[in-house]
């Protein structure tokens, strides 16, 4: 054979082991790719799935900003010139793609800046472990006011949100719970707005509670822990208390009882001045229509049985 004929033989076969070897090297990245691909999605649901609580809430964008616009325009049309767009933007800010753990004052501070409104002296509200009967109440006496029925509180009542470092940036599988981790995007939001209300109070504020349960009064809840502090003594004269019993009882404390005491302590502490009404009689006469012939409710009297 002639030595040119050999020589291009042997080129032909390099070409052919050197494009096999090529071929196979393709394939096993693919593979790898694959492996890697499949083990990542396996990492993201299990990332998605490791928390306790609910997940965000379904269509929140929706939610957020038909809530938002309900507000602006039948709720409190005075508030008609806030943005429900940039608001709704500047929440998703706060949260998505972030890891729902490491969630941060900063995070939440330019959606306070543009979400909060005054509140008219005499009308706060403040609640703990009454959460149905007091806004039961508001929803009939527009006298007085919670934070759920502010802008902050409104958009955000009873819904969850938290963030993912994979796409599409929200965990709708499941969120932190208020116990696994302190900064999670709920609680953060929750302590900054309940702080900016309670800061927000003057005059005579009210704070409902409920006497059918053990310790009315809880240093760890919401009120107990952030909003009694931060109430600002230059500006509220005075804290009325307001001891509800559940219709049929029972009634474990009175205004006399150790927490209620204890409370009392505390704002007095503060300079506030204090007062307690066990069954606060308009209140009572809602609890009493939904049951008019319960023994409880013929003389709805203010006094304990």
């Amino acid at each position: 054979m002639p030595s040119r004929i050999r020589q291009r033989s042997s080129r032909t076969r390099q070409r052919t082991i050197l494009l096999a070897c090529t071929m196979v090297l393709i394939v096993t990245i693919i593979i790898v790719l694959a492996a890697v691909l499949a083990y990542g999605r396996k990492e993201t649901s299990m990332q998605l799935l490791q928390w306790k609580g609910r997940g965000t809430t379904k269509n929140l964008q929706e939610v957020f900003l038909g809530r938002c616009y309900n507000y602006i325009t039948t709720v409190k049309p005075e508030l008609r010139d806030k943005d429900c767009q940039k608001i709704w933007a500047t929440m998703q800010n706060a949260f998505v793609y972030k890891n729902p753990c490491n969630i941060t004052t900063e995070d939440y501070q330019p959606l306070l800046d543009l979400a909060s409104h005054p509140v008219p002296c005499n009308k706060s509200l403040f609640w703990s472990k009454t959460n149905d009967l007091v806004h039961r109440y508001t929803k009939t006496n527009h006298n007085f006011l919670t934070l759920e029925d502010t802008l902050l509180g409104y958009v955000a009542d009873g819904v969850s949100w938290c963030g993912s470092r994979f796409s599409p940036g929200i965990n709708y599988e499941s969120c932190p719970k208020w116990s696994e981790c302190e900064n999670n995007p709920n609680t953060v939001y929750w302590k900054m707005a309940s702080k900016m209300f309670a800061e927000a109070a003057c005059g005579t504020v009210q704070v409902m509670l409920n006497g059918s349960i053990d310790g009315a009064f809880n240093n760890n809840s919401m009120f107990g822990s952030v909003e009694i502090f931060n109430l600002n003594p230059h500006k509220v004269s005075s804290v009325r208390i307001w001891l509800m019993y559940n219709i049929g009882g029972p009634q474990r404390e009175s205004c006399t009882g150790r927490s209620i005491t204890s409370l009392k302590t505390i704002l007095e502490e503060r300079n506030l001045s204090v007062s307690c009404e066990d069954n606060y009689r308009p209140v009572q006469l809602l609890q009493c229509a939904s049951d008019p012939d319960h023994a409880d409710c013929r003389l709805c009297t203010n006094s304990i049985q």
